[in-house]
C-alpha cells in the first residue's frame, strides 16, 4: 500500500512546484503592437529658432492602418510609407519630447540608421547633440551620421528614385565603402580625441530630373571636417579619396591611368589596399611616413599596349602609384595646411610611438601638426591583366 502511495505524493508535490513557479513567469500584458509605434527610420538635427535645436524624424507607417495614420497626419510631409514630422527644444531631449506630443503613436527609435546633421548646427559645434546620442539608451549608437547641405530637414524629405526612402539610399552608398563611413559611435570616439578632429560623409540633392521634377536624389558628394567639435571645412570627391588611404578606410574604386604619349587609357579596379603610419621624431622635426600596399586588376585597356610586357607593366604600376599619391598629396594641402584637422590620427601614432615626448608637447599639437614633413611610398601590384591579344588571361601578377 505504501508503495502506491508514493508515486502519489511525488506527482502533487510536481505539481505543486510546477503551480509556484508560474506565478513568476512573465506575460505578454504589457505588449506594444507594431501598429501602434511610429518606426523612426531616420532622425535630422538643425539649428532652430532662439537658440533652440530642431528635431525631424522620418517615420515609416507599418501596414494595417496605414491609410488611417497617414491621413491623420496630413501635416506631416506624407508619402507613401513614411513621413517627416519636426519638433523643436531647448535640447534634442526636450525636441524628443515635444515629437511625441504631436504623434498619437508611442516613438520607437530602435530602427533609427541614419543622423543627419545639418550644415548650420555642425558649423556650431555637435558635441553635446552627440554626448546625448550616446547617453540615451533608444537611438542606435551603430546609425550612420551624415552632414548636409543646408538644413537636414530637406535631405529626409527627399524622394530617390530607387528606394524607398532618404535612409535607405543614404544607407546604401556607404555600404559601397566608395566613401568615408562614420557611425554614432566612431564619431564619438573622434570628438574625445586630440583637438576632436572628425570627418563625416557631405549629403547633398540633386535637382530633379526633367522627366519627374518631383524626385530629389541624395546623394554623397565629399565630406565635411571638423576640428574642436565644429565643422571648418569640406572637401569635394576627389579629395576625399585622397584621406581614405591613410586612414586605411579604402575598400573598393577605380583607377584610370594614362601612359606618356600613349592614346587611350588604362582602368584598374581596386581589390584590396593597407596603409601603414609611420611616425618619426629626429632632431626635433617631426615626421609622417606613410607606406601603401595596393593589389589592383586591369578591367580596360583601350591603349594598344601590351601588359604582358614586364616594361609596361612596370610603367603602369608607377603611373598607379603616382596618382594614388597624387590624391593623397591634394588631401593633405586641404586638411593639414588650411584646416589643420588631424583626421588621419597622427597625434595618436606619435603618442603611442613616443609617449614621453608627447606628454610634453600634446599641448603643442596645433602648432606641431601643420609643420609635420609627410612622405610617401606606395607599391602597387598588378594582380590580373585581364584580356590581351583576344585572349583571356587570368591569375597572373606582376
Amino acid at each position: 500500500m505504501s508503495c502506491m502511495i508514493r508515486p502519489i505524493k511525488k506527482t502533487m508535490t510536481l505539481m505543486l512546484l510546477l503551480c509556484l513557479t508560474s506565478i513568476f513567469l512573465t506575460g505578454c500584458w504589457d505588449r506594444t503592437e507594431v501598429n501602434d509605434l511610429a518606426l523612426i527610420l531616420a532622425a535630422g538635427i538643425d539649428k532652430g529658432k532662439n537658440k533652440n535645436i530642431e528635431l525631424s524624424a522620418q517615420i515609416y507607417i507599418p501596414g494595417g492602418s496605414q491609410g488611417g495614420q497617414q491621413s491623420g497626419m496630413s501635416s506631416g510631409s506624407s508619402s507613401g510609407q513614411s513621413f517627416v514630422r519636426s519638433a523643436e527644444g531647448e535640447t534634442i531631449a526636450d525636441a524628443m519630447a515635444r515629437l511625441q506630443e504631436e504623434l498619437t503613436r508611442e516613438v520607437f527609435w530602435g530602427q533609427n540608421e541614419v543622423l543627419i546633421i545639418g550644415e548650420k548646427l555642425a558649423k556650431a559645434g555637435i558635441s553635446d547633440e552627440i554626448d546625448f546620442w550616446m547617453r540615451h539608451s533608444e537611438p542606435r549608437i551603430r546609425a550612420d551620421v551624415f552632414v548636409s547641405k543646408g538644413r537636414s530637414k530637406s535631405v529626409l524629405g527627399a524622394k530617390p528614385e530607387l528606394e524607398r526612402d532618404a535612409a535607405k539610399q543614404l544607407r546604401k552608398i556607404v555600404k559601397t565603402h566608395i566613401g568615408v563611413k562614420v557611425t554614432v559611435k566612431d564619431l564619438s570616439q573622434m570628438l574625445a580625441g586630440e583637438s576632436a578632429p572628425a570627418v563625416l560623409p557631405w549629403v547633398e540633392k540633386l535637382p530633379p530630373s526633367l522627366m519627374d521634377k518631383k524626385k530629389e536624389i541624395p546623394i554623397i558628394n565629399g565630406a565635411a571636417i571638423f576640428k574642436e567639435g565644429k565643422m571648418v571645412g569640406r572637401l569635394d570627391d576627389k579629395e576625399t579619396r585622397g584621406i581614405l588611404w591613410p586612414r586605411n578606410e579604402i575598400k573598393s574604386g577605380m583607377i584610370t591611368i594614362a601612359i606618356d604619349d600613349e592614346n587611350g587609357y588604362i582602368s584598374l579596379k581596386l581589390l584590396r589596399s593597407h596603409t601603414e603610419l609611420i611616425p618619426s621624431i629626429k632632431n626635433g622635426q617631426w615626421s609622417m611616413h606613410i607606406k601603401t600596399n595596393a593589389d589592383l586588376e586591369v578591367v580596360q585597356n583601350t591603349t594598344k599596349l601590351n601588359l604582358f610586357n614586364s616594361k609596361v607593366i612596370k610603367r603602369s604600376k608607377q603611373k598607379v602609384a603616382d596618382e594614388i599619391e597624387q590624391r593623397e598629396r591634394l588631401a593633405f594641402s586641404e586638411v593639414q595646411e588650411k584646416l589643420n584637422s588631424d583626421i588621419f590620427g597622427f597625434a595618436n601614432e606619435f603618442q603611442s610611438k613616443y609617449p614621453q615626448i608627447w606628454k610634453q608637447k600634446k599641448d603643442e599639437w596645433n602648432e606641431i601638426f601643420p609643420q609635420v614633413a609627410v612622405s610617401f611610398e606606395t607599391k602597387v601590384k598588378i594582380k590580373r591583366t585581364g584580356l590581351a591579344t583576344g585572349k583571356r588571361q587570368r591569375g597572373v601578377e606582376q
